[in-house]
């Protein structure tokens, strides 16, 4: 009998910490094992055919096709571990339901086929022992473009987002606290008024998954900010939020592409130039594309509020996407690429750093296109480093807040320099002329720049 006891306190010991450790676990503490997060951009966003009318929703014409859409890389495992060995803790999957992957338009059915592939996606994460937010994304614009929609219309949208999400929910209803759900993206709302009915579509979210029960009765979900601006946030949402049974698994989201001058303008406007330096250490004398707005105390300020409003209250941030474009071909009098350079790494270190010591889980954009203008920091297609002005800010940041990326940063161009060693790139094969990439080298990570 003493044996027995003594062996079902330790069950029960051993239950009661692995729950702890997992579904226990609230919103703010899993954000804090969450930073920082990448973006696997639009990949399974994607669609063959365009627009938001019904003609190109509520079918299966993208089918798994949508996947290589708008980018030409299919998504693998060795993909997903060259993420996580950059230091990434955390992978976001935007994800279309509604636009070309219904298999029956009258009761909203998901292709089965898709969600096979979705699901294996979320598992290469988990398989990596990341955590993993999977939303609804744009998706059409089906509900995003009509947040403010009104009687028969405003019925059915919550007849679709519940059967999306139930269905959804039911498929993922086993998986621990690594996978996170996020009800929409980037919900349109002009004006204060419209929040009202963002907040009931997310109560619908809410209610949703945790009728399915099983672990969904604990999971973390994430609500998203009036067009995930960061002030409409702050002004109409700080108050308003929508309510979850479960206490302490609620999360906010917000986009932080800020200014717009530095981190998307792509050319000269007769109201204002791009900006292409940020951050008063890295301006030009003499140019015209220094930042004159929306730099670190702007920043600041905006990441001190939701930290006030949101976070100190119990409600963890998700700064679902941010990001710059890289122009890498800056020339001309008085302008400098290498202050540009200098520019995005520090931004994405300001961006990490401000971010993390908040609260809020920072998750840097990715787009896998490596033409100009763009915000790919990861080349899938042969798994090496296409910007590492961006990485390596994110890492400073990782680093000054002790966070360990167990990577050890190589800045050199001339790799013959480098002590004659072996070098075993992430597919296992060896090499003592490396390139640039991630390497490891006497059993360390090593990126050679």
């Amino acid at each position: 009998m003493k044996q027995k006891l003594m062996l079902a306190l330790a069950a029960f010991s051993f239950t009661a910490a692995m729950a702890q450790s997992g579904l226990d676990k609230t919103a703010q503490q899993m954000a804090q094992e969450m930073m920082p997060g990448w973006n696997l951009g639009n990949t399974m966003e994607a669609g063959v055919t365009w627009g938001s009318s019904p003609a190109a929703t509520f079918n299966n014409n993208s089918g798994l096709a949508g996947e290589t859409a708008w980018q030409s890389t299919k998504t693998t495992q060795e993909i997903i571990n060259y993420v996580k060995a950059q230091g990434f803790r955390s992978v976001r999957i935007p994800c279309a339901w509604v636009w070309g992957h219904i298999s029956n338009a009258n009761t909203y059915a998901i292709d089965a086929t898709w969600m096979a592939r979705v699901r294996q996606v979320v598992d290469y994460c988990i398989n990596a022992g990341l955590y993993v937010v999977l939303n609804d994304h744009w998706d059409g614009g089906w509900l995003e473009e009509h947040i403010n929609a009104t009687g028969a219309t405003k019925t059915k949208n919550k007849e679709v987002l519940t059967a999306i999400w139930t269905q959804i929910a039911n498929e993922f209803k086993d998986y621990n606290e690594h996978l996170v759900f996020a009800g929409l993206n980037e919900p349109n709302v002009d004006n204060q008024s419209v929040v009202t009915s963002l907040v009931e579509y997310e109560q619908v979210f809410i209610d949703a998954v945790r009728a399915t029960g099983g672990n969904n009765a604990k999971r973390m979900l994430v609500v998203q900010g009036p067009s995930t601006d960061v002030e409409k946030t702050c002004n109409w949402m700080a108050y308003k939020m929508p309510n979850d049974p479960i206490g302490n698994k609620l999360a906010i989201e917000i986009h932080f592409y800020y200014p717009w001058n530095f981190w998307g303008m792509e050319k000269d406007e007769s109201w204002g130039n791009m900006f292409y330096y940020w951050g008063s250490g890295n301006h030009v004398s003499g140019s015209t594309h220094n930042a004159t707005y929306g730099e670190e105390n702007d920043m600041k300020s905006l990441a001190d509020k939701l930290k006030t409003l949101f976070v100190d209250k119990g409600i963890p941030v998700i700064n679902g996407e941010y990001g710059v474009i890289w122009r890498k071909n800056i020339s001309g009098a008085n302008e400098s690429q290498e202050k540009h350079n200098a520019s995005i790494q520090y931004y994405y270190k300001t961006m990490n750093k401000l971010c993390m010591e908040r609260g809020i889980v920072p998750f840097a954009w990715d787009t896998n296109s490596t033409g100009n203008n763009q915000m790919t920091i990861i080349n899938r297609s042969n798994l090496s480093i296409y910007n590492h002005y961006m990485l390596n800010g994110i890492h400073e940041a990782m680093e000054e807040l002790g966070i360990s990326t167990d990577i050890t940063r190589h800045p050199v161009t001339n790799t013959h320099q480098l002590t004659p060693v072996t070098y075993y790139d992430l597919r296992g094969r060896s090499t003592q002329n490396p390139t640039s990439g991630l390497y490891i080298v006497n059993g360390r990570k090593v990126v050679i720049q």
